[in-house]
């Protein structure tokens, strides 16, 4: 079922927590505070709702702001609600989730509202890492209002919603600029940015989005991902033999997932690198991928960035990692220099080495020199290493390997084309092919393609858990 996105499709703050738990699991939590500030214009709750509940079962712990009372704006009880909500779910080790909806500080209550900003501020950095905590993004927040969501571990938007630090009038004042709140901070900004991870078309679908999400999550950083019964996946995956040939990773992993089913997050942002939640034998997995459909899979800064992050999430929940490998490289030129491609590739380097989870790692056709090893490699400490027969690894492409290795004898060859084509065949035989790459010890196993799914099931069973050692650092935005 979807629900169109209209302003009569629209929930109350008290209806958005009952779509998203179970029905008549939520109790309310400070739904009698008020405001002594506001004087006659004091409502109880203080512009948001908090509760307890259950999602598929399982305790959580959410709040949804009220827009309709002073545009949602925050103030000292309003922050304390939220805060209080917060705690509980740390002390439970249960998730939390927000509806959020904010104008921002409360002018009426000046400092008191910003200070209960930042209190929220550090109660997200101390549950970060420990707990899930998902935003929904159900209309205009602004200045405080987004940084909340922003230090979040998930950010779901539904359309028309925007966020910003300033919004349309500071900046027409500040710079002359006019622009609209979607233009400004809309769903198509976000999702393109990075900082939405889901776009949801009603209040509903977010709900439904977020159950769904959580159902992949562990209930903290101490307990496992919950185990599903396990369902057939589709067919065998195919991808095309020539290495420049574009195809969709989505439907490589289909192929490997119970009941074909994934839950992409940012699928606008740097779509050359995808990143998703799926199950495999029934076990919650994040799945890391090359996008052969957009830029040949190259890794770029943001694919970089995007990939280390989620890498980092899922660790901190305890969820196991599949690395699916097609890329010819990091993306070379002036412009991804500028851009820092050395500090974000060295950003998702670091969330790969430092990851305890269970890590798996399946060359598809190409990995080619710093990509083959930033892309959980066996010398980056993947626990296994897998490469369809196909697959070639090395340094670089052969074409390319063979014009520098060779080429004295290129220059002066009669026909420089076709010694350059029999040199890359030789080249590829003798450094580049999956088979010499298992026989040197730098991949596990040679596999089909229709071998994968049953190799990587086995794989998550034998390595179980990890080590149980979970990042402390919390799950930074990157």
């Amino acid at each position: 079922m979807t629900v169109l996105a209209t302003e009569q499709s629209r929930l109350t703050p008290l209806e958005r927590l009952e779509f998203l738990c179970d029905a008549g699991s939520v109790q309310a939590i400070r739904s009698s505070v008020a405001s002594a500030r506001m004087g006659d214009r004091a409502r109880p709750g203080d512009g948001v709702v908090g509760a307890a509940g259950r999602v598929n079962g399982r305790p959580v712990f959410c709040f949804a702001q009220d827009s309709s009372f002073a545009g949602g704006s925050l103030g000292a009880q309003h922050a304390e609600t939220v805060l209080r909500v917060m705690r509980l779910a740390g002390a439970a080790g249960a998730p939390v989730i927000g509806f959020v909806e904010s104008a921002g500080a409360r002018m009426q209550e000046g400092l008191a509202a910003l200070g209960g900003f930042g209190r929220i501020f550090q109660e997200n950095v101390a549950l970060s890492g420990r707990v899930p905590q998902l935003s929904i993004l159900t209309g205009t927040s602004a200045g405080g209002g987004s940084y909340s969501p922003a230090l979040t571990d998930f950010v779901i938007m539904v359309e028309g919603a925007s966020m910003f630090l300033t919004g349309p009038g500071v900046v027409r004042e500040a710079i002359g600029e006019d622009v609209t709140a979607a233009e400004l901070g809309g769903t198509r900004v976000h999702e393109r940015n990075g900082v939405c991870h889901l776009v949801a078309p009603s209040d509903f679908d977010a709900a439904l989005l977020a159950r769904d999400l959580l159902s992949y999550l562990p209930q903290s950083s101490r307990h496992e991902p919950p185990r599903a019964e396990p369902r057939p996946a589709g067919p065998p995956p195919t991808v095309p033999a020539e290495a420049r040939r574009a195809y969709d990773m989505r439907g490589v992993i289909r192929a490997l997932a119970d009941g074909a089913e994934l839950l992409e997050l940012s699928p606008r942002w740097a779509r050359n690198m995808l990143t998703a939640f799926c199950r495999i034998d029934g076990r919650p997995v994040g799945v890391v991928a090359n996008q052969p459909r957009h830029l040949g899979g190259v890794i770029d800064a943001d694919a970089a960035q995007k990939a280390a992050r989620f890498v980092r999430t899922c660790n901190a929940f305890g969820l196991p990692l599949v690395v699916l490998v097609d890329t010819p490289g990091f993306m070379p030129g002036r412009r991804q220099e500028a851009a820092g491609v050395i500090r974000h590739g060295a950003k998702l380097l670091h969330a790969f080495a430092e990851a305890t989870v269970p890590r798996l790692t399946v060359v598809l056709r190409k990995a080619y020199g710093g990509a083959y090893i930033t892309m959980n490699s066996k010398d980056l400490g993947a626990h296994l290493t897998f490469a369809w027969p196909q697959a070639e690894l090395g340094v670089m492409a052969a074409p390319q390997a063979v014009g520098i290795v060779h080429r004295r004898e290129l220059e002066s060859a009669p026909d420089p084309v076709s010694e350059r084509a029999r040199l890359a065949d030789v080249y590829s035989g003798e450094h580049l092919g999956a088979a010499v790459a298992a026989r040197d010890g730098f991949i596990d196993e040679v596999v089909a393609p229709a071998e994968t799914r049953a190799r990587l099931a086995w794989g998550l069973e034998t390595l179980g858990n990890g080590e149980r050692r979970r990042s402390h650092a919390g799950n930074i935005p990157l």
